[in-house]
């Protein structure tokens, strides 16, 4: 019995353990590189200073996930209701075409990327990407307030955003 009850304890604070979303990006999230819609490339932390001094809303997303596409038109709303942030789309596409083609068709307005580098790549495994859509909101200052939303209609999305 005793021996029950400890490996219960010991599963049971294994369990309860939960990793602490970071506030600020790695160096190796900030040095991966992004293909803006001219075909440039641009590393993230040129992405976050274009925006300093703004809070950034980041939606990561492709043109074939049907969870993104639903999305679309809840951060368009978001977007006119917090039109001082500023909108980055980075997407997870599986070419450029349908990249571009998915943001002409559903009239996306913000700034767009396209990850080269995936789901594995730096960025990627710095936020432990397993799912699309994601979301996460940065601040004035580069810092991370919301790291791991699904959804464009959770609550923090918004919450931070109206703290501006």
């Amino acid at each position: 019995m005793k021996k029950i009850v400890i490996v219960a304890f010991i599963g049971l604070t294994l369990l309860s353990c939960s990793k602490e979303a970071p506030d600020h990006f790695s160096t190796e999230a900030l040095e991966d590189v992004f293909i803006s819609l001219e075909g440039n490339e641009v590393p993230f932390n040129k992405i976050l200073e274009k925006h300093k001094g703004k809070k950034i809303l980041i939606d990561i997303w492709a043109s074939w996930c049907p969870d993104c596409l639903k999305s679309i038109p809840k951060v368009q709303k978001i977007q006119e209701s917090y039109a001082g942030a500023a909108y980055v789309f980075l997407s997870l596409d599986r070419n450029k075409r349908d990249w571009k083609n998915g943001i002409e068709r559903l009239n996306i307005k913000g700034d767009h990327y396209f990850m080269q580098s995936g789901w594995e790549g730096k960025f990627g495994k710095f936020l432990g990407l397993n799912r699309i859509p994601r979301f996460l909101v940065i601040d004035e200052n580069e810092k991370i307030i919301v790291f791991d939303a699904t959804k464009a209609t959770d609550k923090l999305i918004r919450q931070s955003l109206e703290k501006m």
